[in-house]
Formats: C-alpha cells, sequence, structure tokens
C-alpha cells in the first residue's frame, strides 16, 4: 500500500455552469396529455404551472427533437420530451481541495465549508464531485498513452456525505472493488469497531469504520459523556422537495455518542466531540438540539431536533426568473453557519485490511485552550 504526499488540487469555478438536461420518454399513460400538463403535474415540485408555460413559451422543451413553445402541444405514445434549464451562476463555494491520504484504492479530501459534495438545488457544478471528476481527467490527459487504460478505470467518487456547512474528512473510492467495500462500511455503521495488536481489524461483528466529529453547542452540556439515541425521519418542509430530516419516534435508528471537551461559561457554549454510530443526514445537528443544545449558528435546528421555521408554501404566482420557484426565505438543510467538523477516521483498509487513521487539521475555534496554546508555541 503506497501512500501518496498531502497536496491540494482545485479548479477556479466558470461564472456560469452548463445547464442541465431532463429527458422523458412519454408512456402510454400520460399519452394524450399537453405539454404543460406533462409539466406541471409529473415535476409541480421544479416549478408551479405558469413557470412551466414560461419555460416552454421560451423555447427550453423539445419534443421529439423539435422544440415546441405552445403549453398546449399533444403528446403522443413513447415520444421524447427533453427539457433544458438555462446555465445559471451558482452561489459562492470554495474550490480547493486538500488531499489529506491517498493511495491506488481511496483518497481523502479536508473538504471546506460550504462546499457541497454532490449535485443539488442551486450547486449543479460548485461540487466536490465536480472537482474530483475534473482532476481525474486532467491526472489522465497527463499520463503516458500506456498507462491511460488504468487511470481511466478510476471512478473517483464520495462513499458518505457531509453537509455543504461541514468542514473534514471525505471519504472517496478511485475503484468500483474499493466503492464496494467502503459503501458496505457505512452501511453497517452500527456494529463495533476493534483493532488486533497486529494493526488489522478483527473479523466477524465488526465495525471497520469509525468517524469522529468536533463541534461548538449552545449551552453548558450538563454530563460529560452520553448517547442520543433518537431516531430521526422525514417531514414535510417548504423549500426541500423530498422533505427535510428532523428528530422522529417513527424514522430510523440513530446513535450518536457525544463527549464534552470543554465548556465556556462566559460565552455559554460547549466543545464537545461526536461519535456516530450510523450515518442518518444532518445526525449530529438534530441529535444535540434534540437534548437542547443545537450547534452554535445552525439556522435550522432548534431544541427537540426540530426546524426553527416552518413557513408556508410557495403560491403559484411566486415564481423565479427562470420559472422555478423563489428561495423560501425560511433556512434550509444546505445552509451554513455553523461550525463542525470531521475530524478523525479510522477504517479497514478495503484491499489490504490494515488499520488506516485519518485526522484533518483543526479550524482554530474548534481546538480546545490546550490545543490552541500548543499550536501558538
Amino acid at each position: 500500500m503506497t501512500q501518496t504526499a498531502p497536496y491540494v488540487f482545485g479548479v477556479p469555478w466558470p461564472d456560469l455552469n452548463e445547464g442541465l438536461t431532463y429527458t422523458d420518454i412519454v408512456s402510454s399513460t400520460t399519452a394524450g396529455s399537453t405539454l404543460i400538463q406533462f409539466y406541471s403535474s409529473n415535476y409541480s415540485d421544479s416549478a408551479p404551472p405558469q413557470g412551466w408555460i414560461q419555460r416552454i413559451q421560451n423555447g427550453q422543451i423539445m419534443v421529439d427533437g423539435q422544440v415546441t413553445t405552445s403549453p398546449d402541444a399533444i403528446l403522443r405514445n413513447a415520444s421524447t420530451v427533453v427539457y433544458h434549464r438555462l446555465p445559471w451562476k451558482e452561489p459562492y463555494a470554495p474550490y480547493l481541495l486538500e488531499v489529506l491520504y491517498e493511495d491506488h484504492d481511496m483518497v481523502a479530501l479536508n473538504k471546506p465549508s460550504g462546499l457541497q459534495v454532490l449535485p443539488g438545488g442551486l450547486f449543479q457544478q460548485r461540487t466536490v464531485l465536480t472537482q474530483l471528476q475534473w482532476h481525474s481527467r486532467n491526472k489522465t490527459l497527463s499520463q503516458d498513452l500506456s498507462h491511460k487504460q488504468t487511470v481511466q478505470k478510476q471512478c473517483h467518487s464520495p462513499v458518505h456525505r457531509l453537509g455543504r456547512g461541514t468542514s473534514g474528512i471525505l471519504l472517496c473510492a478511485k475503484t468500483k472493488l474499493a466503492k464496494s467495500f467502503l459503501s458496505a462500511y457505512f452501511a453497517h455503521g452500527t456494529l463495533t469497531i476493534k483493532d488486533s495488536r497486529e494493526g488489522k481489524m478483527e473479523s466477524g461483528k465488526t465495525r471497520r469504520i469509525c468517524k469522529v466529529y468536533r463541534t461548538l453547542v449552545t449551552g453548558l452540556v450538563d454530563k460529560d459523556e452520553m448517547e442520543v439515541k433518537q431516531p430521526i425521519g422525514l417531514m414535510p418542509y417548504p423549500g426541500v422537495a423530498k422533505g427535510l430530516y428532523v428528530a422522529s419516534s417513527s424514522g430510523k435508528p440513530a446513535l450518536s455518542k457525544v463527549r464534552v471537551l470543554e465548556r465556556d461559561e462566559t460565552l455559554n457554549h460547549t466543545l464537545v466531540q461526536v461519535e456516530i454510530q450510523s450515518g442518518r443526514p444532518h445526525q449530529i445537528r438534530i441529535h444535540l438540539s434534540f437534548i437542547g443544545h443545537p450547534l452554535l449558528g445552525d439556522p435550522l435546528y432548534v431544541d427537540g431536533g426540530q426546524p426553527k421555521y416552518f413557513g408556508i408554501q410557495q403560491t403559484d404566482g411566486d415564481f423565479a426568473e427562470d420559472g422555478g420557484y423563489q428561495r423560501p426565505m425560511q433556512a434550509v438543510p444546505g445552509d451554513c453557519g455553523y461550525y463542525l467538523h470531521a475530524h478523525q477516521l479510522v477504517l479497514c483498509h478495503p484491499t489490504t485490511n490494515q488499520l488506516v487513521e485519518i485526522i484533518a487539521p483543526l479550524p482554530h475555534i474548534l481546538r480546545t485552550s490546550e490545543e490552541k496554546e500548543k499550536c501558538s508555541c
């Protein structure tokens, strides 16, 4: 197992992205409907009817290869309909990525806060995945012809997610085999982790990956150590098409182990370490707010693991310049402002079975007083 020395990569974002293309095949059940009926019924979460009319009349819809500007055009069975979303300027996002660990099978990145991992919402290009793809392509072009086939087989794919506002270790697979193993590690994250005297993970009923985070929460946490086992489920929420993850008795099981590192009575906040033994979306934010200590600066979650605002869904007459819904006034999951850092990752290497430990340097605000003193020496 040969490890690459740490380095930084990244390409500045273009002013506009490339837009998007969505293709559908008209089924026998929807044949005979009009173009506006097709889009307003199948994609009501993308735009209200008036917004879809605007997109159609703007020439952004093609039917069987021909631009169609009439909302009342009748669709035939098996016709191909294509919606072209025009290029747009995505919100600011950092682009530089630090490589903490890399070998033939995987790479661990130090993701900065503010950078989304996978495409979604307003961020379709400004993502970790895009930078990985660009980086992989550039490496391929720089290789000798004899090595191109090997490089092209590497997939460079994140095997888990971090929230846009979360910084720290993001693990990515470089081969299909590594992706299969690493994805399975995260999927079976409720087992316990052990290591043998030889520095290898024990086989059998062992958890093969351990994730440790640092975060700053509001208030003074009473107990030095605790476990939070609150299930996490979905609830309808304006601006989030698939729903918002919240504390819910009917949700899926989730476990977080919380340990207090330092209490600041003057500022009324607590520095904690959290080990998650499951990987529900926004789990740490939800669990800590559930016990009455939301993350400092979190714009979304409050006591009880619920959203701060419920708001009102957009009306049909309220749509943005591109025809889609206006951004909700209330906070959404991708909003930043909190301090959460994936600090440590210990895992069993997917092909060598060796124990690998990866550390992402801590932001200054998430260091204990003793760590700050050592850093300043």
